[in-house]
């Protein structure tokens, strides 16, 4: 998912094991970017679970957080920005509160697959 502010700029999805940080895009809006690719947002799916590291002074004392921490990426619910992260401590903030420089490692990216069940016809009459 990533906010609707950052829709005019190319996107990628994120890939497991790799490491981005938050940048602020010249629209003002802060997201994800890999750290060689700045003009490229990250798009993450939701419940997806990361590692966040160097997080400043100012929102560990702000959020009581510790400078590295576990988080999974949510959908949050109300506010301009929906992109958010959860942490252990229950906290949720929006990527919009994360200062720029902050690193984002994606744990492992969760897929799904659904795969249809053929669908048994016994008894089923299928003539004309």
């Amino acid at each position: 998912m990533c906010d609707y502010s950052l829709e005019v700029y190319g996107s990628v999805p994120a890939r497991e094991g790799e490491r981005y940080v938050t940048s602020r895009f010249p629209s003002g809006t802060i997201g994800l970017v890999a750290e060689k690719a700045t003009g490229t947002a990250v798009c993450l799916a939701c419940d997806t679970p990361l590692k966040i590291d160097s997080i400043s002074k100012r929102m560990r004392e702000l959020h009581g957080l510790n400078e590295s921490e576990d988080a999974i990426f949510i959908r949050l619910d109300s506010g301009a920005y929906r992109d958010g992260v959860q942490f252990k401590n229950g906290k949720e903030l929006s990527l919009q509160q994360f200062d720029v420089g902050c690193g984002v490692s994606v744990k492992s990216l969760l897929e799904k697959t659904f795969e249809a069940e053929p669908q048994e016809l016994e008894g089923a009459y299928l003539g004309a």
